[in-house]
């Protein structure tokens, strides 16, 4: 299927691995060029060099934390006016409501809502004024369900998730669509280090955590990055213009919900 988006530039954020990476094969595969970042050189590099290889597009590797302003300006640098944005961080760490002060909640802040947000008002003028644009949020299941032990990222991704919800109508008029990816579980480093921290409190093995866990997902599975890189190229095609707002889940049907 031709997505219609061979051409564009999209800057797709911590895209060294896991899902950001998902989303970044997925986006070169429809022939979008890229701007891909992550905060290790090393796996940065190999990343962006297989992506080259494998479609030909032009990758473009920046070094740096997104969290930060100066990681968030060196994106900008390298791509000033993307078609695309992919908005995406690693989570904060798992805990109890008593485990997190008001600091904590500064840093899942910058990472996971102020961030992004950021980037969103910088790309939005020049999206604005080609009548394109496409910003895809990284956000989670828990938005839809809260889950316990990621107070911290409930707490951030529902504030960019509310900031959306406006944000999104006032600029789809332009040709602009703002939407949100919320995963459940995937095989990604995130969540083999939440198996790994439930069996050490358990005293089970992280085979045993993965399979109960599994064992409450209806698909029977954990996602995979192209399971979620192809539902981001989608949402980034010319046939997603009448998408707006919206929060897609991607968790193999374990979010129990009628809507």
């Amino acid at each position: 299927m031709d997505l219609g988006i061979s051409g564009k530039r999209a800057i797709v954020c911590a895209s060294s691995k896991g899902l950001g990476r998902g989303c970044a094969e997925a986006l070169a595969e429809a022939g979008v060029n890229l701007v891909v970042n992550g905060r290790n050189g090393e796996i940065l590099a190999a990343t962006a060099r297989e992506i080259r290889d494998r479609t030909g597009v032009e990758v473009v590797e920046v070094q740096a934390d997104v969290s930060q302003e100066a990681g968030r300006e060196a994106l900008l640098e390298a791509c000033p006016d993307p078609d695309i944005l992919i908005n995406n961080a690693g989570g904060p760490p798992p805990g109890l409501w008593s485990d997190w002060d008001r600091e904590d909640f500064i840093r899942a802040l910058d990472a996971n809502m102020l961030a992004p947000i950021a980037l969103i008002k910088a790309v939005l003028p020049g999206m604005i004024e080609r009548r394109w644009g496409r910003v895809v949020n990284i956000t989670s299941q828990s938005v839809k369900a809260p889950i316990p032990v990621l107070g911290l990222s409930n707490s951030a991704r529902a504030g960019l998730t509310g900031y959306v919800a406006g944000t999104s109508r006032q600029v789809a008029q332009h040709g602009v669509a703002i939407n949100n990816l919320l995963p459940g579980i995937h095989s990604t480093d995130r969540a083999t280090m939440l198996d790994r921290t439930a069996a050490n409190a358990e005293g089970l093995t992280e085979d045993d955590v993965r399979k109960r866990r599994q064992d409450t997902i209806p698909a029977r599975r954990y996602g995979t990055a192209g399971d979620f890189g192809a539902a981001c190229a989608f949402l980034c095609s010319r046939y997603a213009g009448f998408i707006v707002g919206q929060n897609l889940l991607l968790d193999g049907g374990a979010t129990n919900a009628t809507i």
